[in-house]
Parts: structure tokens; C-alpha cells; sequence
């Protein structure tokens, strides 16, 4: 009896988190490109576009946000540099919850987050990483998520 309730737990966070991920709805919908810009510098485009009525949150947030800031993080690739930080462009808000005194910097419709990297070699390559995010409305928020990306940066 005691190995049967072993394996169900074992059996439970083992494919439990799995199954999460793939049933929850998504109302971000993730892009990934690249922009030449000059010789062996691109451009890493991230852009989420959201369904009417969620929103995303900033990489930067106030002291007083409860929520998960959107985080980027680059795998390590000797043919790849990265150049500075990455750049957050969309219309920003700035929300603030009268009652609670909690505040968040968030977008609705679109945000895009871009990274310049610079290519080492004359090959083609990819820059990979993760991306976590998490997505609300006025009414819910869904638990973080993290994806993982890969994109074709082309010399």
C-alpha cells in the first residue's frame, strides 16, 4: 500500500507539471526574428502580441509589484556577443491598485523586447535562451511561464 501512494506521488510531480503547461490558455502569442544592422550586428526581436484585454509585464517593476517581471535569458554561444541591454518598446502603463497600494508596469496588445548581439564568425548561427513571463487581466493572472526559444541568426 505504502509503494502504490509512493508512486502516485511520484507519478503526480513528475507529468502533474507537464500537463499544466500544455492545458492552460496562452493569450500571448510569442514572435522571434532577427534584423540585420550593420556588418555582423543584428537585432533579436521578441514580440508578444496579446489578446484584447491581458497584459504583459516590464522587465523593471516597482517595489510594491506583486507580479512576475518578464525576464530573457541568453544560453551561452562562443559565435554569439551580446551588446548592451535589452530594449523594451510597446506602450508602457504604469498601473496602481488605489486599494492595495500595488503597482505594476505593464502592456497591453504588444510589447517587444530587442537585443543587440554581435556575430563573431562569417557562419550561421542561433542565439537561444529562455523566456519567462507571466499574463492578467483586471480580474486573474495565470502563474509564470517559462519558454524556451531559438532563433536563426544568419551572417
Amino acid at each position: 500500500m505504502i509503494k502504490r501512494i509512493f508512486s502516485l506521488v511520484v507519478f503526480y510531480f513528475i507529468f502533474f507539471p507537464a500537463w499544466s503547461q500544455q492545458g492552460r490558455p496562452n493569450p500571448i502569442q510569442w514572435q522571434y526574428s532577427t534584423r540585420k544592422i550593420s556588418d555582423k550586428l543584428y537585432e533579436v526581436h521578441i514580440t508578444g502580441v496579446l489578446e484584447s484585454g491581458w497584459h504583459a509585464y516590464s522587465q523593471l517593476q516597482p517595489k510594491e509589484a506583486v507580479a512576475q517581471p518578464t525576464k530573457i535569458q541568453f544560453k551561452s554561444n562562443p559565435l554569439v556577443g551580446i551588446e548592451g541591454k535589452i530594449r523594451e518598446m510597446g506602450n508602457l502603463e504604469k498601473w496602481q491598485d488605489e486599494a492595495t497600494g500595488i503597482k505594476a508596469n505593464q502592456y497591453e496588445k504588444q510589447i517587444e523586447f530587442v537585443q543587440v548581439v554581435k556575430i563573431k564568425a562569417n557562419v550561421k548561427t542561433s542565439i537561444s535562451g529562455f523566456l519567462t513571463y507571466q499574463v492578467c487581466t483586471d480580474e486573474m493572472c495565470l502563474p509564470p511561464r517559462t519558454d524556451e526559444f531559438s532563433i536563426s541568426v544568419v551572417e
